[in-house]
């Protein structure tokens, strides 16, 4: 009998170990089948190629790149950006950072939207690209690390170009039916025009009215205006985003005079500096 019952333990000690390596084999092969299918190199640029080039007004275009396969990701974490080389009008290297306005659940491709500006170096180089054509990147890159549930609302404040990254935590937060995290974005421009992914924005701010809010500020409004005029002030940021609390989040992305002019308004309506964070 007691050989009978030693034989048993034996025998279910080896299955268990099997099921071990078996469990084992199989995380392994996930997380390297995984790890193989993300694209970016922090250390070295790679090269993907242009396949769809979008106008979306007379100096903004939206770019599309082809990831190796079909099921590739780009590997870029929520908030992170990528480093992007080319030439400027000399013909020499510049390198610039632009946040994608995809997300790893886009599989196969990523997508650049880019405002090209008239003296801008790296805006030349985007200018002058053409479907076929391949566009150096490297990264991930930046400090911004976003886990749901990591606060319980974000206050956004954007100009121009800066919505890019916003539009990437907006969207992650969004299309994840378990992350409750509200949302409220300021969004600053020049003109009606200037205003990138306006009808993306609007489309989710009209699906999702309990967790996301929308304010646009113009400093030369149309006639019939009925958003903010000027520029932003410690006002609309008092009415439009969450109020000072251990456990909200301003983010912030602009031109730089943008930038300090909202770091001033945040610290003057008690927001302390471990409630914002600038990308």
């Amino acid at each position: 009998m007691d050989c009978l019952q030693s034989h048993r333990k034996e025998m279910v000690g080896i299955a268990v170990a099997l099921a071990a390596i078996g469990v084992g084999t199989f995380y392994y092969l996930y997380k390297s089948k995984s790890k193989s299918k993300r694209c970016l190199d922090s250390e070295m640029f790679k090269e993907f190629k242009l396949v769809k080039r979008t106008e979306l007004s007379h100096n903004v275009a939206k770019f599309r790149f082809a990831l190796p396969t079909s099921d590739s990701v780009l590997g870029l974490p929520i908030g992170q950006h990528i480093s992007c080389r080319g030439k400027d009008a000399n013909g020499e290297d510049v390198t610039k950072p632009y946040t994608p306005t995809t997300l790893d659940s886009d599989v196969g491709y990523f997508e650049l939207v880019i405002k090209m500006y008239p003296q801008g170096r790296m805006s030349h180089h985007f200018r002058e690209m053409q479907e076929g054509d391949y566009l150096a990147v490297k990264g991930p890159k930046g400090r911004f690390k976003y886990q749901p549930g990591q606060v319980r609302a974000f206050g956004m404040l954007a100009g121009g170009t800066g919505i890019t990254p916003m539009f990437q935590v907006i969207r992650a937060i969004l299309e994840n039916p378990t992350d409750t995290t509200k949302l409220q974005l300021v969004y600053a421009n020049v003109t009606y025009e200037d205003i990138l992914l306006k009808e993306e924005l609007d489309s989710f701010a009209h699906n999702f009215p309990d967790r996301f809010s929308l304010y646009y500020v113009l400093n030369q409004p149309p006639e019939e205006w009925t958003g903010g005029v000027g520029f932003v002030s410690a006002e609309m940021i008092q009415d439009h985003c969450p109020a000072p609390a251990s456990d909200i989040q301003i983010l912030r992305c602009g031109p730089p005079p943008m930038n300090k002019a909202m770091a001033a308004h945040l610290g003057a309506l008690g927001y302390t500096s471990d409630m914002q964070f600038q990308f």
